[in-house]
């Protein structure tokens, strides 16, 4: 092989001895970033704890869009009955969406009327009443 042979024979394998260098220094920073992601645990998210029945009850009626949310219960704690649904009907006729929950023992009310400027103080005579609106 003359000098000029030699030369190009050099040349060609420094270029692919540094080829295999950058291809092997890439796949080791690769196994690296894997290998360290491995390594860390993952955060763990919150979780949300399970809403009761009240509370989604409740969430129901928000998502409704009221203006007014009221919640009513017997003032002996008992579960309502077709006497208290007729009165509650009756004295607050302006309620758009009923939503009984609590095993019956609560009514949630949403209303776009503002039932201080209705029915309300009677309503308290027989009912607990809760306002839960968006004030």
């Amino acid at each position: 092989m003359n000098h000029k042979g030699r030369k190009i024979f050099v040349a060609l394998l420094l270029a692919i001895l540094a080829g295999c260098n950058i291809s092997c220094e890439k796949k080791s920073s690769e196994a690296d970033t894997r290998q360290r992601n491995q390594e860390q645990p993952a955060k763990a998210s919150p979780q949300r704890s399970p809403l009761t029945q009240s509370d989604a009850d409740l969430q129901y009626v928000r998502n409704g869009g009221f203006t007014y949310i009221w919640i009513f219960a017997r003032r002996d704690g008992k579960q309502l009955d077709k006497d208290d649904g007729a009165y509650l009907k009756k004295n607050a006729p302006q309620v758009i969406d009923w939503v009984t929950t609590d095993e019956g023992r609560k009514v949630i009310a949403g209303t776009n009327f503002d039932l201080e400027k209705g029915n309300l103080e009677l309503l308290k005579k027989r009912f607990v009443v809760e306002d839960y609106s968006a004030k």
